[in-house]
């Protein structure tokens, strides 16, 4: 069952982003061959005017099949084909490029805004609470508990969720001594009432759990519907501010990227876990998978719309001057070897972490 939701949230999220390349790309007058969900070999495919809608076996994502992706602005005889997508102009290739990431931003826009018109209630980023407490670890040591809010730590004043992980990581790298943990004192608020706990954060955790192993929550606040648009917006900037801090805490070592990134068996396994937990929790985990893959197709890889948005920046700064079709048909397959590679990579990841119960 979870197999099956996954596959029908990415099915979904696939076919909002190749919408958005197919609906602009008609509206320019590009032919559009064929439009399919997965990869080949093609499941089924059903043909209505000049476009093959297809249904294809791997599920790992989709594509909008045009004439003259890789450059070409003839047709199979060399004559002069006008509605080639390498005919266009730069201007319309990059409104049709960038239309499927704007697609899955919107569309994660409108789930939010969903969810929160319904529930009524919208997060507090800036008072952070304790929502989940490692078994066996220096939090539960400490006596810290479930919704306990994160005042301060070592005199340092809390103002967000982000300020928790990038105090107690600054405490624990600045520390150069030999010891295995480092002393630190949270000041939470509990019933009402302020109290100093002495926390021994560890500075090597175990794998999947940070230095305190505190998982950090918001308090949530009553809103109207009409204002569940905006917390919407403003869904999407905190996630990306988010994103931001895992990047530093990556690039910083405090937490490793084999943790960091998943891949499709990864994202199989956390929609299993968003489903159990019912449907709000299943669109919200859509809408942040939706923006996540709206960001990794803007990566400036070719293969992925954002390295052929790079090749077409490439084009303008050249005044023009287009890389030879077989060229570019060249570095976009070796893009689309390094991508598939990667997820190979990943999906190792993946499997030896379920495996390990990590």
């Amino acid at each position: 069952m979870q197999i099956v939701i996954a596959l029908l949230v990415f099915a979904v999220l696939v076919l909002v982003h190749e919408f958005g390349h197919f609906i602009v790309a008609k509206r320019a007058g590009v032919r559009v061959d064929e439009f399919a969900i997965g990869f080949p070999p093609r499941i089924v495919g059903i043909k209505r005017g000049e476009t093959t809608y297809s249904l294809n076996l791997i599920p790992l994502g989709g594509y909008v099949r045009m004439p003259g992706e890789n450059g070409e602005t003839t047709d199979e005889q060399g004559n002069a084909d006008p509605r080639t997508f390498a005919a266009q102009t730069a201007g319309k290739r990059a409104a049709i490029l960038v239309a499927g990431v704007t697609m899955n931003f919107i569309f994660a826009w409108l789930l939010y805004s969903g969810f929160y018109a319904v529930t009524q209630q919208a997060p507090n980023p800036s008072i952070p609470i304790i929502s989940v407490i490692e078994k066996g670890s220096p939090a539960a040591a400490a006596g810290l508990q479930p919704n306990d809010r994160i005042v301060a730590i070592n005199g340092q004043a809390v103002h967000g969720a982000e300020d928790v992980s990038l105090f107690i990581h600054n405490a624990v790298t600045s520390d150069h001594t030999n010891n295995a943990s480092v002393p630190l004192t949270l000041t939470v608020s509990r019933n009402g009432q302020q109290r100093d706990v002495q926390v021994q954060a560890r500075k090597h955790p175990p794998v999947g759990q940070g230095a305190v192993g505190i998982g950090i929550g918001v308090l949530f606040t009553h809103i109207a519907p009409w204002q569940a648009p905006a917390v919407g917006i403003w869904q999407i900037g905190y996630d990306f501010q988010l994103e931001g801090q895992g990047i530093h805490d990556i690039l910083t070592g405090l937490i490793k990227p084999a943790d960091a990134v998943t891949g499709p068996v990864g994202i199989v396994q956390a929609a299993g876990d968003a489903s159990s937990q019912g449907i709000g929790a299943l669109l919200f985990f859509t809408a942040f998978l939706s923006w996540n893959l709206a960001v990794v197709n803007l990566l400036p890889i070719p293969g992925l719309d954002g390295g052929r948005l790079l090749i077409l920046g490439v084009e303008v700064l050249r005044r023009g001057k287009r890389l030879a079709p077989e060229r570019e048909a060249l570095i976009n397959l070796a893009g689309m070897v390094f991508l598939l590679s990667l997820i190979a990579v990943i999906t190792f990841n993946d499997i030896s972490r379920i495996v390990s119960g990590h």
